[in-house]
C-alpha cells in the first residue's frame, strides 16, 4: 500500500489524501455483526460518516466533516477505550483530512494514525481488521519522508493484514487493488478490485458500500485501460 523516496513533495497538493474520504472501512458478515454492537453515538458516526461522504455538496462537505471530526471525538470520549470508536474517529480525521488537503491536512492524519495505531494495540480484528486497512492507506497516501509518514513497505504490509482478517471484504480488497494501482501491478490491482466488486453487501451500509463499488469500478475501469494498451 517501493520505497519512500517514491512519494513526491508535490502528491500533498495533489494526490495528498484524496480518496481518504471515501474510508467505509467495514466488511463483510462478520462487520455487519460487529456493527450491531456499536455504542448508539458511535454508531451515529458511522452513518453520518456515510452520508457526508455520499451524499452532502462537495462545496458544503469540509464544513460537514469539520462537524463530524467533533462529533467523533466527543463519541470516543464518552467510551474510553472502545476500540470501534477510536476506528471511527480516525476514519473521520482521515477523511476530512482528504477533504481540507494541503500541508494543514498532516495534523489531522497523524491523529488519525495514533488512533488506528491505539485500536490494532487493544483488538487488532475490531470491525473486521478496519484499523489495519485504513492505517494501512493512510500509508500510502500520505507523502514519505521529509514532509509526513508515507511508506510504501508499511503500506502493503498493513494491507495484507487486512486482507488476513478480512480476505473477502469489498474495503480490504478495494484499498489492495488501488495500492497495486499505484504501484503499477495493474495484473494484481485487477484481480483485487474485481474482487471488491464481488464482495458481499453489508446489510444497513448500502451508501457506503454503493459508493465503493463506484469507486472500484472506475478504478478497473483505469487498470483495464491500462492492460489493455499493453
Amino acid at each position: 500500500m517501493t520505497a519512500i523516496v517514491r512519494h513526491s513533495h508535490t502528491r500533498i497538493a495533489g494526490r495528498l489524501l484524496a480518496s481518504l474520504w471515501l474510508l467505509p472501512l467495514l466488511g463483510g458478515g462478520f462487520a455487519a455483526a460487529s456493527d450491531t454492537a456499536l455504542a448508539p453515538d458511535v454508531s451515529a458516526v458511522r452513518d453520518r460518516w456515510a452520508e457526508v461522504a455520499y451524499e452532502v455538496p462537495k462545496a458544503d462537505r469540509q464544513a460537514a466533516y469539520e462537524a463530524l471530526v467533533k462529533q467523533a471525538a466527543a463519541a470516543r470520549e464518552a467510551h474510553p477505550g472502545d476500540v470501534p470508536a477510536l476506528i471511527w474517529e480516525g476514519i473521520v480525521l482521515s477523511s476530512y483530512a482528504g477533504e481540507r488537503g494541503g500541508i494543514g491536512a498532516l495534523g489531522l492524519v497523524k491523529q488519525a494514525r495514533k488512533d488506528f495505531e491505539e485500536a490494532l494495540a487493544a483488538q487488532p480484528d475490531a470491525l473486521n481488521g478496519a484499523a489495519y486497512t485504513s492505517l494501512g492507506a493512510l500509508y500510502y497516501q500520505v507523502p514519505g519522508w521529509p514532509i509526513g509518514f508515507g511508506n510504501d513497505e508499511t503500506a502493503r504490509k498493513l494491507l495484507n493484514q487486512g486482507l488476513a482478517v478480512n480476505p473477502d471484504g469489498i474495503d480490504s480488497n478495494y484499498f489492495y487493488g488501488d495500492f497495486l494501482r499505484d504501484q503499477h501491478d495493474y495484473v494484481g490491482a485487477a484481480a483485487a478490485l474485481e474482487k471488491a466488486l464481488a464482495a458481499p453487501p453489508r446489510p444497513g451500509r448500502e451508501l457506503a458500500d454503493r459508493g465503493r463499488r463506484e469507486q472500484a469500478t472506475a478504478a478497473l475501469a483505469e487498470v483495464r485501460s491500462h492492460l489493455a494498451s499493453r
